[in-house]
């Protein structure tokens, strides 16, 4: 019994000699000592962020390739604009109307898919008249082809079987299907054309809208304006390296005597928007109609002036430039080609890059924390008006002043 009525209350609370009591500061240390559990921003699993992740990529895979008759078209429309736009910039720098530079960019965009697909009209059309004045000297190599099956001891069913489906008759027919084809995409082009009217009038007063809500906005902003500088590199890029091989696979068609050289470097020169393997696209025609003109050594020249001019250039020294002007590697373009064509047709193979650049800037560059898939994509490209590309590190580090090194 104690006289303290303080120690007779408290006694009872700590009369277990096992389990001493703790003060709760050093309770409150231990705790906040301890690791914290790990977790995601979004307050969910890593793997299942994930699996949500591929499952919402399927869902819009499926969708894509669901209507490609409306989002190829689309996608070009805007594609085109956001390349054809400094037109606009330029002319309005120089004091132009804003209703003349809309109208010269719109003009511009007509001008450019107007020619190529009266190009493709023309070639086409031109390929059809071409081939059935060689049909006997087609039916001539299919005969020598089946001769020479038989030297290695094929039976004649076997060599029947393979070649049934092959004659000249069916190699026009094929010819022509694509040139109905061709015409075909003129509905789909004039739904472009309009699209692009729309397009160019409302991106004369885009840049004014851009900057009202640009306050808290940046980072998606910012993304997007990466994907047009971007896209626009790219097609420039595309553009002058088609050139090159255009002039260089007419010039050469043209020394190996193969009939319709312009049209083969015309078809060298759109190829050549497709990524790596655009030369043998183009490769093809060319190659079949040398062998029918001056047989199979004919064929191989052909083939062996593609593989020097095109396969250095479009397959090897165009994907580094590409890749290294729009920050996507060698490999992610290949891939990039194969997605999109699979899932826009044709049009997906020539919009691929510039379809990938607009997933990047929607899915990555707007996220800081996503900033490391970079990682896949390639180095990020530099967008700035002056590059020194021919000077080292040290001498940039040694002329920049110190207010351009703080920012």
């Amino acid at each position: 019994m104690t006289d303290n009525p303080a120690e007779s209350v408290t006694a009872p609370a700590s009369d277990s000699a096992t389990e001493p009591a703790i003060p709760a500061a050093e309770v409150n240390a231990s705790d906040s000592a301890l690791p914290p559990l790990p977790s995601s921003r979004y307050g969910l699993p890593r793997a299942l962020i994930i699996m949500l992740g591929l499952a919402t990529a399927v869902v819009v895979a499926a969708g894509i390739y669901q209507v490609p008759g409306i989002l190829g078209p689309i996608f070009l429309a805007i594609v085109l604009t956001v390349t054809v736009d400094p037109i606009r910039g330029w002319m309005l720098r120089k004091g132009a109307p804003r209703w003349l530079a809309s109208l010269t960019l719109v003009i511009v965009i007509f001008a450019i898919l107007i020619g190529l697909v009266a190009g493709l009209v023309i070639g086409a059309a031109q390929l059809a008249t071409l081939l059935p004045q060689y049909s006997a000297q087609i039916q001539q190599d299919i005969t020598n082809l089946e001769t020479w099956l038989a030297g290695f001891g094929i039976s004649q069913s076997d060599i029947q079987s393979m070649t049934s489906n092959i004659s000249s008759s069916s190699i026009i027919s094929a010819v022509e299907s694509v040139l109905s084809s061709v015409t075909s995409t003129l509905s789909a082009l004039l739904f472009v054309l309009i699209l692009v009217i729309f397009m160019g009038l409302d991106g004369s007063v885009f840049g004014a809208r851009m900057q009202r809500v640009k306050a808290g906005h940046e980072p998606v902003l910012g993304a997007l304006g990466q994907f047009a500088q971007a896209t626009r590199r790219y097609f420039g890029v595309a553009t002058i390296f088609g050139g090159i091989v255009a002039v260089l696979d007419g010039i050469g068609l043209l020394i190996l005597g193969i009939p319709a050289a312009g049209l083969w470097a015309l078809l060298a020169f759109i190829t050549n928007y497709v990524p790596n393997v655009g030369f043998i696209i183009g490769l093809i025609p060319p190659a079949l109609l040398g062998l029918v003109v001056g047989g199979p050594s004919k064929m191989i020249e052909v083939i062996v002036l593609y593989c020097v001019l095109n396969l250095i250039i479009q397959s090897v020294i165009q994907p580094k430039v590409v890749g290294d002007a729009v920050g996507l590697t060698t490999t992610m373009s290949f891939l990039s080609l194969i997605i999109w064509a699979f899932l826009l047709g044709p049009l997906g193979a020539i919009l691929a890059v510039p379809a990938s650049l607009l997933f990047k800037a929607v899915l990555l560059d707007v996220d800081p924390a996503a900033r490391w898939l970079q990682l896949f994509f390639g180095d990020e490209p530099d967008f700035s008006k002056k590059p020194k590309a021919t000077k080292s590190k040290a001498t940039k580090e040694k002329a920049a002043p110190p207010a351009a090194e703080s920012t």
